[in-house]
């Protein structure tokens, strides 16, 4: 084994697998919001009542390679799952709260099951139609569902940055996934924007925002 992956040998500390007894809950989390480019994921994810899974905790906390591993038993193992995507053009228009708000309802619109309790990370969320929710600060390392979720969030839009780094090969995209990295910042500096760059933000530490779109 080699020395990085010696953290990979012992199982994570088993989270909350339900918030209420007998209740469809899902688990709602997003990846990207704060990049300076691509879209903003988000994934919601419901499990079995009792599922556990020794690995199973927030994406941060975990290596790539986990993280992939882990998707294919979420995949396989839950009752209903879905990615929700909001597109940079949308996050300069509406803001980046809302857009992140937004890919998770879009999310839940995807689920081939209807949830009757809704987990979401953080501290902000808003209605989605009459189903109740609850936001749990650092909910994905305390709650199963909602690991499970920032999972699927980060590793799908982990695969769409490499996609577009592929297109876009200067700002380092494979392995900063759009954060405002030194090289990211860098390539911006040297080529300019993308348009898959979020012209609302400051991309620049000494300049403000990039509205109004320019014709390209």
């Amino acid at each position: 084994m080699k020395k990085g992956d010696s953290k990979e040998k012992k199982p994570i500390h088993l989270l909350q697998s339900h918030y209420y007894d007998g209740l469809i809950e899902a688990g709602c989390d997003e990846a990207g919001r704060g990049c300076l480019a691509g879209s903003v994921y988000a994934a919601a994810v419901i499990l079995p009542q009792n599922y556990s899974h020794p690995y199973l905790n927030d994406s941060k906390q975990l290596t790539e390679k986990r993280r992939m591993i882990l998707r294919k038993d979420i995949e396989k193992d839950a009752i209903a799952w879905a990615v929700g995507v909001v597109s940079p053009e949308e996050i300069d228009e509406i803001n980046i709260l809302n857009a992140s708000i937004l890919a998770m309802h879009r999310a839940l619109d995807g689920l081939k099951v209807r949830p009757a309790f809704i987990l979401v990370d953080g501290n902000r969320f808003k209605p989605y139609g009459a189903t109740p929710f609850a936001t749990i600060v650092k909910g994905d390392a305390k709650y199963l569902s909602i690991a499970a979720a920032s999972i699927l969030a980060k590793t799908f839009r982990d695969d769409e940055m490499r996609r577009l780094h592929e297109q876009y090969p200067w700002y380092g995209w494979e392995h900063n996934a759009g954060y405002p990295t030194r090289e990211h910042r860098r390539g911006i500096e040297q080529h300019g924007l993308t348009p898959y760059h979020r012209r609302s933000f400051h991309l620049l530490p000494d300049r403000g925002p990039q509205l109004p779109f320019p014709e390209d």
